[in-house]
This record gives C-alpha cells, structure tokens and sequence, in this order.
C-alpha cells in the first residue's frame, strides 16, 4: 500500500509551502495558492495532506484532507491555512505565536477498506503505522498515525476516535459501521536538516 516517497527537495518545497502560506496570512500577503509551474512533478499531482501545527509539543491547529482531489502543492497550502485560521478547536494563529509555532506536513497514502469480523478481529489488525477513518451514518473522524503515541493501546485508541465522531465505543459492532486505514509519510523543517 505503501505509495512513492517524496525525495527531500520534495518534502523541503512542500514544507516551504505550508509555511509561506501562513507567513503570507499573518503578514497580509496573498492567499492564493502556488504556482505549479517550477514545483516538482509530485507535488503538482493530486494528493492528500494534513498540517499539524505545535508549539512546545502541544497541539495548535490540525485540518487535512483524506482524499487527492487536488494538486498535492494546494491541497497542502489550503490544509495550512486551515490549521492555522480555521481549525474551530483553537482560535486563529496570531502574529506572536508564529515563531514558537513547529508545522508538520503528513502526506496520505490513499485510504483503504479495513474489514474485520469482530472487535477483537479488529483489534488484532491494527498497527501504529495505520491511520484511521470511521465511518457511520451518525459521525465521521479520523486519527493520523501520529495519534499512536499518545494513545497506544488499541481499546483506548478506538473508543476515543469513536468519541471524536460524536459515537458511542460500541460503534464498531454496528454493521453499517465502515473503517478505512491509511499510512503517512510526516517531516517538519528539522526532520530535513
């Protein structure tokens, strides 16, 4: 499942383009998304991204997308406006907090069924390279890979993706319910020193 990595000037131009977006926002500047012209091949074809913004190591803002329905270059300049702007959670980034603020970009892998028969079938298949998508007529979420590490135990992981879609634990014995998983490939600006 896993798709082609992006070499390190790909993943530097896409990181540059995150960070230009808000650094455009925050300064005024235009909000239009890049040229394609000049961008590598990759980056100018559809893809789906995620920005993660922090500052000392606690979340600040993070929206993505979970299907390439754009070029991967806008696709990750909107989701970094979004992240930083819009994400209800947070109040819009200011001005002062940019320079204490890290960006991440996580570049999805397309998602993927995950059937299972049981909860414990279910439990079985997972792994911390998977992110995963719930879906059910009643809610919808999903947690990048990244999530692992704060909530490592496959239970608690579940219940608490069930509770961000606004939906019981138990969801998962639904029959309607439908899981989808995908990889990511995750960098920030110190990843690429």
């Amino acid at each position: 499942m896993k798709e082609t990595l992006l070499n390190h000037e790909e993943k530097r131009k896409l990181l540059d383009v995150a960070t230009s977006a808000i650094e455009n926002a925050l300064n005024g500047g235009p909000l239009a998304p890049p040229g394609l012209a000049g961008l590598p091949r990759r980056l100018t074809e559809p893809g789906a991204s995620f920005v993660t913004l922090t500052q000392g190591g606690r979340l600040r803002g993070c929206i993505g997308s979970l299907e390439p329905v754009r070029p991967l270059a806008e696709d990750t300049h909107q989701n970094a406006l979004a992240a930083a702007f819009r994400d209800p959670r947070f109040p819009p980034l200011a001005a002062h907090e940019w320079p204490g603020t890290d960006v991440e970009v996580s570049v999805l892998s397309r998602p993927e069924p995950l059937p299972y028969a049981s909860l414990d079938d279910l439990i079985r298949k997972l792994t911390p390279e998977m992110g995963l998508v719930l879906e059910h007529p009643r809610g919808r979420a999903t947690y990048l890979p990244q999530v692992w590490e704060q909530l490592p135990d496959p239970e608690l992981f579940l219940a608490s993706l069930a509770r961000k879609a606004g939906l019981p634990a138990s969801v998962y014995t639904d029959p309607v319910t439908r899981l989808a998983y995908y990889t990511v490939e995750k960098f920030t600006r110190r990843d690429l020193e």
